[in-house]
């Protein structure tokens, strides 16, 4: 089983329109909401794989009655992420709010929770910002609660919350490159993935955008590429990426193998206007078409 971790859920809300334009009205042409964060999004393309999972984290208020599974109850409503895609450039803009002060007793009771869900699962997923309250080194105290009880860890986070995560040893890092350069100060890829390494980090699977993934692991370095380029909604990419990497180290699937499924995931995720959902015609075309190559130098 695949154990997914929300600490700031959200009520994403995304709105569809002609072009975005600064210092203008705009006319929605289309609107989604549901319930969602990182880790929920992740669950959700690990259905479309058949991978057995459980959702666990943290929500509040109305959001709650949206989402099942494990997750703890907080105080307060939990927060709303608004993302607005524009059909003129196929491009999206998004808006994330910080979330509720979490309080050390309802963080308490989510690591006595995680601890017991955790002896169930074979890969852990940690996804997302850390709400207002919660210690910088949440993470870290997750990644190693699960290395005691023998699962792997994929993390998907950034900032402080990142470099306090790493000392303890995750066994994925899954940053994008902008992500990377504001935690090392480092522009090349290559020197900034090197640094996540010796920090900690067992494996990096960097995310270049449209260009694909470069990922450096005990077993060697790789790219992967799409064949060609799409337009939509690219904010469920990411999650998708990390799905189809959770989903491989569950099976004990060969880096390249996981890479190419990262690639064609994420891809899948571009034209559909939630975070979650994929694309299942774009996903079978490019799970055979993906490019990934040594990287070793």
């Amino acid at each position: 089983m695949i154990l997914t971790v929300t600490l700031n859920a959200a009520l994403d809300v995304t709105y569809v329109v002609d072009d975005l334009v600064p210092h203008a009205s705009h006319r929605v042409l289309t609107s989604y909401e549901r319930a969602g964060g990182k880790g929920v999004n992740v669950a959700r393309v690990l259905a479309v794989l058949d991978t057995p999972s459980t959702v666990t984290g943290l929500a509040g208020g109305t959001i709650r009655a949206g989402l099942r599974d494990e997750l703890v109850t907080m105080t307060g409503d939990s927060r709303r992420t608004v993302t607005i895609v524009s059909r003129a450039d196929g491009d999206a803009t998004v808006f994330n709010n910080p979330g509720p002060h979490v309080d050390l007793t309802v963080w308490a009771r989510f690591e006595a929770r995680f601890t017991e869900l955790v002896r169930d699962a074979s890969v852990v997923v940690l996804s997302g910002s850390l709400p207002p309250g919660l210690p910088t080194d949440a993470y870290a105290r997750l990644v190693r609660l699960s290395a005691g009880a023998g699962a792997a860890t994929v993390l998907d986070t950034s900032g402080p919350p990142l470099l306090a995560a790493l000392a303890a040893g995750p066994s994925v890092v899954k940053p994008n490159a902008a992500e990377i350069a504001e935690i090392t100060g480092e522009d090349d890829m290559a020197t900034a993935v090197g640094v996540l390494r010796g920090l900690g980090a067992h494996a990096v699977v960097a995310s270049c955008g449209p260009q694909g993934l470069y990922a450096v692991a005990l077993a060697g370095a790789w790219r992967a590429a799409p064949v060609r380029p799409l337009s939509g909604n690219p904010t469920g990419a990411g999650d998708a990426c990390v799905a189809a990497l959770a989903a491989g180290l569950h099976r004990g699937d060969p880096w390249p193998h996981m890479l190419r499924e990262a690639v064609a995931l994420s891809a899948a995720a571009v034209p559909c206007p939630m975070a979650g959902d994929v694309a299942a015609d774009i996903y079978d075309e490019f799970r055979t078409t993906v490019s990934v190559e040594d990287a070793c130098p």
